[in-house]
């Protein structure tokens, strides 16, 4: 029975230098960065974009509600409260006078209530005229 030899290892079976494992981290680190910067932007724009359509939304329905009432509004501020989708908003309407009389102008400012329920940041405003029916 013939004694095993040692492998040897040649000049063609190397492994990496520590300067391209270094160099091949360095590529896959930048790599990454600028990926979870992407993903950072996209999710920041999905979350305004979703704010704004909902509250575009309130707005929109405040507005709705106003020029379904009997009467044409009197000039006045007023401010509530509302839960819409997964979030609680802040609905300030503004009812002006017009220089036509049976016209008022409303504008509609919506803000959104971050978790904490501190003060909230304003996402849309909507602007309309209701006449008299």
């Amino acid at each position: 029975m013939k004694p095993e030899q040692p492998l040897t290892l040649g000049k063609s079976a190397r492994g990496f230098t520590l300067i391209e494992v270094m160099i091949a981290l360095l590529v896959f680190g930048l790599i990454a960065t600028a990926a979870s910067e992407v993903g950072s932007q996209y999710i920041s724009s999905y979350e305004r974009i979703r704010d704004k359509t909902l509250a575009s939304w309130v707005a929109d329905n405040r507005i709705n509600e106003i020029r379904l009432e009997e009467n044409l509004p009197g000039v006045s501020e007023n401010s509530k409260d509302e839960d819409y989708g997964p979030f609680r908003w802040q609905v300030t309407t503004r009812v002006l006078a017009t220089a036509e009389p049976k016209m008022r102008r409303v504008e509609v400012n919506v803000a959104r209530y971050r978790g904490d329920l501190s003060k909230p940041y304003p996402v849309h405003t909507l602007s309309a005229f209701v006449g008299e029916k």
